[in-house]
């Protein structure tokens, strides 16, 4: 009797994401996630972008989308910090820039799970008086925000070092100049709204900006 043996079958492991899906990830977060603020915005009734911040689309009971955008944005990030970690591998910022882009990322998570206080006449029917204290939700959601959007600024000019040592002039002064414009919006933010949110955007479009940069300047094979 003759026995035949079969040819042993091998697993392969499932491939990685590349370095440009990952940067491409962290490139189209800040787009989604304004893009999909603004939709809400203009069509949920008794939101203002004068008065209401966009974290209150968490709430009411079309408050699931926000959460879903805040926790897909924040994977997006954490992506991009992963994908900013093997593009800058070896070279200046190549270290902090990932780590502080991935607190960035943590920090939407953060604000999924946590939602804002309602108030100034959000969700409809909410008093239109600002909230006089934080609940312990609120209060953890505006502290992840405040943690994540100090975290990305200082990524920012970690990231000015490398376009400086790539003689790329341009991105190295905006990287430096845009993280100051965003906390001056911050600071703004007890006098206005809009100058929170404004504050708040730039930073997500000078994040989509930089993980551009850099997803042009990686190599297709590149992993």
């Amino acid at each position: 009797m003759t026995q035949t043996l079969s040819a042993p079958i091998t697993v392969s492991a499932p491939a990685r994401p590349t370095t440009r899906a990952l940067l491409a990830g962290a490139a189209a977060a800040g787009p989604l996630f304004l893009g999909a603020g603004l939709m809400q915005g203009l069509t949920r009734e008794g939101f203002d972008f004068t008065r209401n911040a966009l974290s209150q689309l968490s709430l009411g009971d079309l408050g699931w989308i926000q959460v879903t955008v805040f926790l897909l944005t924040g994977v997006l990030v954490i992506a991009g910090a992963v994908g900013t970690h093997r593009a800058l591998r070896d070279a200046p910022g190549g270290t902090w820039a990932p780590r502080l882009i991935g607190v960035f990322g943590v920090s939407f998570l953060l604000a999924g799970v946590f939602a804002a206080d309602p108030g100034a006449g959000f969700p409809a029917g909410t008093p239109e008086t600002r909230v006089a204290s934080l609940s312990a939700h609120g209060a953890v959601h505006m502290f992840s925000g405040m943690v994540g959007y100090l975290a990305l600024c200082a990524a920012f000019f970690v990231l000015a070092r490398h376009f400086a040592a790539r003689n790329r002039r341009g991105w190295a002064v905006a990287s430096r100049v845009v993280p100051v414009v965003v906390l001056v919006g911050f600071a703004g933010s007890s006098a206005s709204v809009l100058a929170f949110t404004a504050g708040a955007g730039l930073g997500l479009l000078w994040l989509t900006a930089v993980t551009a940069r850099l997803l042009t300047a990686t190599p297709p094979a590149r992993r």
